[in-house]
């Protein structure tokens, strides 16, 4: 297909969100509204919007690829995640408005100090500037391959004019412009992915009900996994991962939670993230249904696959028709664009807030230099990607960043659940050494017993930082009115 053509089908795209930027962001350029829109954002708006920020380009190949070696076992966590999400709504996000967050790592600082409350924020910075890079990595090897590697344009320059592009339609709204450009990213993404179930249900001369019906029959529709307690996708381990994923990589994630705190209230922002947390069984189930049909078109024609299964949507994307491929160019830069741009806002917000403790109301000029050094960082390290140039330490970065999440649940877990406080000295220590131990046990049982980790993996982390702050925790003195009332 001509690189020209997708080309000018993305540059149409890009214009779309520019207009959304321009008509979202014309009148309001203070920091209230960068950072919590001003907590006028429309629930529904917020609650479409944050399946496309949640997933990102990497899930949009990943998922329909590991029909082929997990079938739809993926499904046993996306149940654990509406659990998780619940649990979210019921413990944290009241908490969270209570206090009247605009970082909710404000919370920690609340609860225990200024040490830990910048140790919460540094994690996060660490881990979503990271995350963020390799999944903008993703799409820049997409629109590599697709167009610029035609016209002989530098991976460099691809990186630059993709950022650019995203800097220009967040800087100055914030979270106020990406509410609503990640409305329309999902939308673009939904459309993209059902229009691409459409083609391959034709290309199979199907109708819905045989589509569903082969699937449904078919090896690739086990979802539940109850024998084998060695693999990673048993029930229990797949169900409890799910939860937990909520609740750390949402609940105590600054990029997440920053547009439902920027809903009206605390019961839109409750309403949003039921709504949005059971959308994802729906969407989820349409990306692994893709799957298994593409790998049933492959069998049908004696079709060669690649051997990374990351590589089958790819794959096909550029051997179907002209539809499915700039459908998937779409797709995967929608992905990434609302990931990616959400990231931005939410890692200038903390940085801002949490690090620098800037006054909100009257800094704008910093906020704005935060915003582009943020956006340069990107650039800088997905160049390091592309230097490394290794799928398998993008996997390795992916799993580096997972850690960074389980110190996160251990404090958030003894601020909530203990009422002791801690000597903060020792805070940034316990959670270093939380990640390392979590490392060094997974290598002895998996040697020395078989037992392979999972997503289980931050369960334990999260412990162990739990164990560590009991271990520097006392109890505070009570005043002489507060041991009247005991």
């Amino acid at each position: 297909m001509s690189p020209f053509l997708i080309f000018f089908v993305l540059l149409g795209y890009f214009f779309l969100l520019g207009t959304i930027s321009f008509f979202t962001s014309r009148n309001e350029n203070d920091n209230d509204s960068f950072f919590i829109g001003a907590k006028k954002s429309p629930w529904y708006i917020v609650s479409v919007g944050m399946i496309g920020a949640t997933l990102s380009g990497i899930s949009v190949v990943s998922v329909p690829g590991m029909v082929r070696s997990l079938n739809f076992t993926y499904m046993q966590m996306v149940f654990g995640f509406f659990i998780g999400y619940v649990v979210v709504v019921s413990v944290l996000l009241p908490v969270y408005y209570k206090l009247n967050l605009t970082s909710i790592y404000g919370y920690l600082g609340n609860r225990f100090g200024s040490l830990t409350h910048r140790t919460g924020a540094l994690f996060f910075i660490f881990a979503k500037a990271v995350g963020a890079s390799a999944r903008l990595y993703v799409v820049a090897i997409v629109l590599q391959e697709f167009i610029f590697d035609a016209w002989n344009v530098p991976f460099s320059l691809t990186i630059f004019l993709t950022l650019f592009v995203i800097y220009l339609y967040s800087f100055n709204g914030g979270i106020k412009t990406i509410v609503w450009t990640d409305f329309f990213q999902t939308i673009a993404l939904l459309l993209t992915v059902i229009l691409m179930l459409v083609e391959v249900v034709r290309l199979l001369d199907f109708n819905v009900f045989s589509a569903v019906k082969v699937l449904v029959e078919s090896s690739y529709s086990q979802i539940f996994i109850f024998d084998d307690w060695h693999s990673r996708s048993h029930f229990i381990k797949q169900f409890l991962s799910g939860i937990f994923v909520v609740i750390v990589m949402t609940g105590l994630d600054q990029d997440i939670m920053q547009k439902n705190l920027s809903c009206k209230s605390y019961k839109e922002s409750r309403r949003n993230m039921l709504w949005y947390g059971f959308a994802f069984i729906p969407v989820n189930l349409l990306f692994l249904s893709l799957g298994g049909l593409l790998l049933i078109y492959a069998s049908v024609n004696s079709i060669d696959l690649p051997a990374v299964n990351d590589s089958i949507l790819p794959y096909f994307a550029i051997r179907l028709s002209p539809l499915v491929t700039v459908c998937f160019v779409i797709g995967i830069v929608a992905a990434a664009f609302s990931s990616v741009d959400s990231a931005l806002t939410s890692l200038t917000t903390s940085f801002f807030v949490d690090i620098l403790k800037k006054d909100k109301q009257v800094d704008k000029k910093s906020r704005k230099k935060i915003h582009f050094g943020f956006t340069f960082l990107f650039f800088f390290l997905v160049l390091l990607f592309r230097f490394w140039n290794n799928q398998s330490a993008i996997d390795t970065i992916y799993t580096i960043v997972s850690y960074t999440y389980g110190p996160l649940l251990g404090l958030f877990a003894f601020g909530l659940f203990t009422s002791y406080s801690i000597r903060e000295k020792w805070v940034p220590w316990i959670a270093v050494a939380s990640p390392l131990i979590s490392y060094i046990l997974k290598v002895i049982l998996e040697n020395q017993f078989g037992y392979v980790f999972g997503y289980e993996l931050l369960i334990l982390n999260g412990l162990l930082t739990f164990i560590g702050l009991k271990l520097v925790a006392y109890k505070p003195k009570m005043n002489k009115e507060e041991k009247t009332l005991e």
